[in-house]
């Protein structure tokens, strides 16, 4: 089966700028999201994004590859980095500006992973 075939789609809908906040993972190379979820994943695994950031009406197709896991068990919000790893350079350029943004709005408001 083709790798392609066995990526799980999510559907990633950040609605604004402290959302933004908590879920950006700016030290992930290439740009990387936090996902709170239930659900179980793998370290490495590929998964498929449809990603779309505050104030945008679409979401962007992205691939990406899970770099991080927060367990149930944990204490903490349970999810999954992901490393955006077929952001365009537009889509990457809007990442960083929203995360500046939300950095000047929220300082050092908590996040999902540090």
């Amino acid at each position: 089966m083709p790798a392609a075939a066995s990526q799980r789609l999510l559907s990633v809908a950040i609605a604004d700028a402290a959302m933004l906040h908590r879920a950006a993972m700016p030290f992930v190379v290439g740009g990387g999201i936090f996902l709170p979820t239930e659900d179980r994943y793998q370290l490495g695994e590929e998964v498929f994004l449809l990603l779309r950031l505050p104030g945008e009406d679409v979401g962007t197709p992205v691939a990406g590859k899970v770099v991080w896991v927060t367990p149930q068990l944990a204490g903490q919000t349970a999810g999954i980095g992901v490393q955006l790893q077929g952001a365009d350079d537009a889509l990457r350029q809007r990442l960083r500006e929203g995360v500046a943004a939300s950095e000047d709005l929220l300082g050092e408001q908590e996040t999902y992973t540090m």
